[in-house]
C-alpha cells in the first residue's frame, strides 16, 4: 500500500499535489484571505494514519476554525473515514501523556458517564493519559506544530494522526472546510493485475493479497469460505479499509470509490 502514488486536488484551484508537496499550497490560499476574512483564529490540518503503522498513502487536509469543538472534529472524522458500528474513540496528546500516571479504573469512568458526570470523566482521562475533552474548544487546544494522536475503535483500532500545519488570525469559511482528499488510490486486482480491484478479503489483509475486480472476486470465494460468508468488503478510499464493518464514509463520497482507470 505505501508504494501506491498519493495525490489530492486543492479545493480552492483544483491544481493535484503530492501528499508532501500540498499543504504548503494550501496554506498560501489561506494566507491570501488574512485581509479580506473576520478576524478569529483558525489552523490548517493535515491529518494521515499513525507514523507509527507505515508510510500509508491516505490524507484529509482541513481548515479548522477556532470556536469548533473537538466533538464536531470526532464526528468529521468518522463521517468521511471511520464511522462502523459507533465505536468510542479519543484524541490524546502524547506530549501531555504522564509516565507512571494512576491508570483508570473502566467501571469508575463508565458510572461517571452513566450518571452523566462529563466534566469528572473527561479530567479522569486527561490526567491518566493525556485525553482531550471533546468538549473543548479547538482554540483551547491546538497550535502550530502540535500533534495530536486519534484512535477509533479500541478493539480493531484505526490510529490517525493531526498535524497542526498553520495558524491564522481569522475566521474559517465555516465549522470545517475540507481543502484536499487524496485522490482514489490506483489498486488492481492481485489476481488479473489488470482491472480495479472493487473488493478486498479482511481475511487475505495480512499476506496482501486481497484486493479483487468483479470477476476474480467470484473466484477467490470458491477458495475462501470466510470471504463468501463474511470478509468481503468494498474498496473505499480510507484508512479503515478492510477492518470491522466499515464500508465507506458520507462526507465526499465522489472521492470515496474506486479509482477509474484512464
Amino acid at each position: 500500500m505505501s508504494e501506491l502514488v498519493s495525490t489530492g486536488k486543492c479545493a480552492y484551484c483544483n491544481q493535484e499535489f503530492t501528499k508532501a508537496t500540498i499543504t504548503k499550497h494550501l496554506s498560501k490560499h489561506i494566507t491570501e484571505k488574512l485581509s479580506t476574512s473576520k478576524p478569529g483564529k483558525s489552523f490548517l490540518l493535515k491529518i494521515e494514519a499513525n507514523p507509527t503503522w507505515g508510510d500509508l498513502p491516505y490524507f484529509l487536509q482541513i481548515w479548522l476554525d477556532g470556536n469548533t469543538t473537538m466533538d464536531e472534529v470526532d464526528y468529521f472524522l468518522r463521517q468521511i473515514w471511520l464511522e462502523c458500528c459507533g465505536h468510542m474513540s479519543a484524541f490524546t496528546n502524547p506530549a501531555k501523556q504522564k509516565k507512571g500516571a494512576a491508570i483508570w479504573d473502566f467501571f469508575e469512568v463508565e458510572d461517571l458517564l452513566n450518571k452523566g458526570k462529563t466534566k469528572e470523566y473527561e479530567k479522569i482521562m486527561e490526567d491518566s493519559n493525556g485525553e482531550i475533552p471533546l468538549s473543548k474548544k479547538a482554540k483551547d487546544v491546538l497550535m502550530k506544530g502540535l500533534k495530536l494522536l486519534y484512535d477509533y475503535d479500541f478493539g480493531s483500532t484505526t490510529s490517525l494522526q493531526l498535524t497542526v500545519f498553520a495558524e491564522y488570525a481569522i475566521k474559517a469559511d465555516s465549522a470545517i472546510v475540507l481543502l484536499s482528499r487524496n485522490e482514489p488510490l490506483e489498486i488492481l486486482c492481485n489476481d488479473c493485475g489488470v482491472r480495479p480491484a472493487v473488493k478486498v478479503c479482511s481475511v487475505c489483509l495480512c499476506n496482501q493479497q486481497a484486493y479483487f475486480c468483479k470477476d476474480c472476486a467470484k473466484k477467490h470465494g470458491k477458495t475462501c469460505n470466510d470471504f463468501k460468508e463474511y470478509a468481503s468488503m468494498p474498496v473505499v478510499n480510507s484508512p479503515r479499509m478492510g477492518v470491522c464493518a466499515y464500508d465507506g464514509g458520507r462526507i465526499d463520497k465522489k472521492r470515496d470509490g474506486v479509482f477509474v482507470k484512464k
